[in-house]
């Protein structure tokens, strides 16, 4: 099989993989409880479909290609702001303070790559200029957003917090989903759009490889939060706990008096 057939082949199984993940949300209700998850993989569906009937070189699929782009990379916030809540739903404190940290990072994150790409663009064609435009700032919100995610997975092996299968399923492929998409914008940042083949498969297997660990793994079962074997003494348990409960009640006063 060539390069091309396998890449088609990712991208269909890429398809089928959101459509039937969405229809397993709605009618399993757990689209419920991941509102902003089940209208990602609405928004994926046309998102897969059009560019097969657009010529990549033409200019209605590059202008279609930087609003898709820029609507996912608002998804991509919002579906992170939806995880911590479900990871700290019984702490408010974390939540406001984890909120403030997610988009102060996004900011500067965002600053520091536009800045990064000013002396470069000078020399630039317009159409490559319109490309960094996009893709600087996808790189850097992409990439605070993985790095988010992983301080949470430590945060959560830090402390006995338990979750239900389901929300940990989310940050572990989330994790996965945004560092592929991360290393894929930084390929085309140094080698423009038509990046190697064997680039373009790789993250394409990741992406469907995501997209088919929520379709087999999600369910309502998964929903349930289940008392883990004990990785640690039950009085360490209750320091940690303790020790997380004054750290949000902390934060929660901070919060408070910055209103």
């Amino acid at each position: 099989m060539t390069a091309a057939a396998l890449g088609s082949l990712f991208h269909y199984v890429f398809l089928a993989g959101c459509a039937l993940t969405a229809g397993k949300l709605y009618f399993s209700g757990l689209y419920k409880r991941y509102p902003v998850f089940f209208l990602y993989f609405l928004f994926r569906i046309p998102n897969a479909i059009w560019p097969f009937f657009l010529d990549v070189r033409s200019v209605p699929y590059f202008n279609v290609w930087t609003i898709t782009t820029i609507i996912a990379l608002i998804f991509y916030v919002l579906l992170v702001v939806e995880l911590y809540r479900l990871v700290l739903a019984n702490y408010r404190g974390l939540q406001t303070i984890g909120r403030w940290a997610m988009y102060a990072s996004l900011i500067v994150s965002v600053a520091v790559s536009v800045l990064s790409l000013l002396p470069k663009m000078a020399s630039m064609s317009a159409r490559n200029r319109k490309l960094f435009v996009v893709l600087g700032p996808e790189r850097a919100i992409e990439t605070a957003l993985a790095l988010f995610i992983i301080v949470l997975l430590a945060f959560l092996s830090r402390y006995p917090i338990q979750l239900s299968r389901n929300v940990r399923l989310h940050a572990v492929v989330y994790a996965a989903f945004f560092l592929s998409n991360t290393l894929g914008t930084l390929m085309r940042l140094l080698f423009g759009i038509a990046i190697g083949d064997a680039a373009n498969l790789v993250i394409a297997a990741v992406n469907t490889s995501t997209v088919l660990a929520w379709l087999l793994f999600l369910n309502p079962a998964g929903e349930e939060v289940r008392d883990s074997q004990p990785a640690m003494t039950r009085e360490h348990e209750q320091r940690l706990l303790k020790q997380l409960e004054t750290l949000n009640a902390t934060m929660l006063r901070v919060s408070r008096q910055a209103r």
